[in-house]
């Protein structure tokens, strides 16, 4: 359960983790693997303060080393944080809230900081109890997610998925299927979760087979 409530009270300087196709969104756990010194460095001081990190993508500019920053991110706490034999960092991180990619800052760390604006995205501190979408959009989804992991040759628990509120199968979908990074980009973006379903059956379906197979419904 996150500690956080009201924007104002999320950091406005974060540190940020760039892993382009690696998506964070509000309430999903991402896993990460931190072996790169000056990530260790980051998340060293990260627990050492309010354990927040801001997962973002990169866009095409800037240099290798220092490339430019999508302009949406997703504000991270790390719930979970265990230290290997030779050294790695096995954290996850709990999405809190995006936000949009204000000036980075010019300081001596190693890794790259930003002011962070929430306001876009209060949203995603409330809880969503409306239903997300009706009876016929989630078999129409069932059937082009059935495609698309039979095109991949990847499967699902499907009586999980049967039982999962749609919220969370919507936002763990989106986040672990393997879509390319500007396709994550616009999953992340999407205005609220309706937007992120509809975004989601859509590239399902662009993505998926035409043979017309014997599909699943989500109740």
């Amino acid at each position: 359960m996150t500690p956080y409530r009201r924007i104002v009270d999320l950091p406005q300087m974060i540190p940020v983790f760039p892993v382009d196709g690696a998506m964070l969104l509000p309430g999903g756990d991402l896993p990460l693997q931190v072996f790169e010194p000056r990530y260790l460095n980051m998340i060293d001081d990260a627990m050492a303060g309010d354990r927040i990190i801001g997962m973002i993508q990169t866009r095409q500019g800037g240099d290798r080393e220092r490339p430019k920053l999508s302009d949406v991110g997703c504000a991270g706490r790390i719930t979970s944080y265990a230290e290997t034999s030779d050294g790695r960092y096995l954290i996850t991180l709990t999405g809190v809230c995006r936000f949009d990619a204000g000036a980075e800052l010019t300081i001596p760390t190693p890794y790259r900081q930003l002011r962070a604006r929430y306001d876009r995205f209060e949203g995603d501190l409330a809880d969503d109890g409306a239903a997300l979408a009706p009876e016929s959009a989630r078999n129409r989804f069932a059937k082009a997610l059935k495609r698309y992991l039979n095109r991949r040759e990847l499967d699902i628990d499907w009586e999980t998925a049967h039982t999962a509120p749609l919220e969370a199968l919507v936002n763990s979908l989106a986040m672990g299927l393997p879509f390319e990074p500007a396709e994550k980009q616009a999953l992340l973006e999407a205005p609220d979760l309706a937007a992120r379903f509809e975004t989601l059956s859509t590239l399902l379906e662009i993505d998926g087979e035409d043979d017309d197979d014997e599909g699943h419904s989500l109740q």
